[in-house]
């Protein structure tokens, strides 16, 4: 095993339509994308993209979605390991600009509990909260073991505070920040305060809060796209934190200001496609993605 990601699978549906009906009106959509979904389903899917060579505990229904979901895995080599729900989920996204709507339905009532993996070799493990048993346990596998662990904090989930004391890197929202009721300054503090080694506040088109050990908080920029070629910013973060594990695993003692600067390049790229499966950069479109907005990348390695 190289990297194991743990989150809660969806099947997206993304429209882009120029009003949203109601009642009884109809409205003839622009364009449409159907891909993969969900936090650390979708980095792990980018971490695919770049090269790696993912495990993903995921969760998957016997339906013709979850079905749909498989293949997906299977073309992308990405070895998955079911959890099993009784309905495969689902979100609507509608993107407008540089924000997107989301309607979705989740079934995460666990019909089983969590797979036993082995997770000798692997030197990430990678979670967003969901599935939070099986977060916790491989987490703690992952620090006994020397192991690196990250968090995507897209929100405060049942046990995030006791999560957080195993987490090396915590990569969070806006909206982890709002729950908490804490400025983004106030949340790294609070990163830090539980053990975590790196942290990171995700701003949209303002960049990245975030520190390094017991540096000082410092801001990275986000690379500056376009108005008019911003396609669809949903899943952009999921991306960007595929896209850092991958650069860590390429290179463990790069400074994290390099891993940042390679996962924001590939959030760029990835807010300028429609749908999920489109926005996966190759290490190759990185690189050109940092290079076009004037931010170019030094010592990738490129496979």
């Amino acid at each position: 095993m190289e990297a194991l990601f743990i989150g809660h699978s969806y099947i997206d549906v993304t429209i882009v339509a120029p009003a949203i009906p109601q009642g009884d009106d109809k409205t003839v959509a622009d364009d449409y994308a159907v891909s993969f979904g969900g936090n650390a389903v979708t980095a792990a899917f980018a971490y695919a993209k770049l090269g790696g060579k993912p495990d993903l505990l995921a969760t998957q229904a016997d339906d013709w979605l979850g079905r749909m979901f498989a293949d997906m895995a299977l073309s992308y080599r990405v070895s998955l390991h079911a959890r099993k729900v009784a309905r495969s989920s689902l979100s609507l996204v509608i993107p407008r600009a540089d924000q997107r709507a989301i309607l979705r339905m989740r079934d995460d009532q666990w019909l089983h509990p969590f797979p036993a993996l082995n997770i000798n070799g692997a030197r990430v493990v990678h979670v967003d909260g969901h599935q939070h048993d099986a977060a916790l346990h491989y987490a703690g596998e992952a620090r006994s073991r020397g192991v690196l662990t990250s968090l995507d904090g897209g929100a405060v989930r049942q046990g995030t505070n006791a999560l957080l004391g195993l987490i090396d890197v915590a990569v969070v929202a806006e909206r982890f920040c709002e729950q908490l009721e804490l400025s983004a300054d106030a949340t790294l503090n609070y990163l830090r305060e539980r053990g975590v080694k790196v942290g990171g506040v995700t701003q949209g088109a303002r960049g990245m809060l975030w520190f390094e050990g017991a540096g000082a908080h410092q801001r990275l920029d986000a690379l500056p796209v376009p108005h008019d070629l911003v396609v669809d910013t949903n899943g952009a973060g999921d991306v960007f934190h595929g896209a850092y594990v991958w650069s860590y695993v390429q290179r463990p003692a790069a400074p994290w200001a390099e891993h940042f600067r390679f996962a924001r390049a590939a959030s760029a790229y990835a807010i300028q496609h429609l749908g999920n499966e489109a926005k996966l950069p190759t290490a190759p479109q990185v690189l050109e993605t940092a290079a076009r907005f004037g931010a170019p990348l030094h010592g990738i390695m490129t496979r």
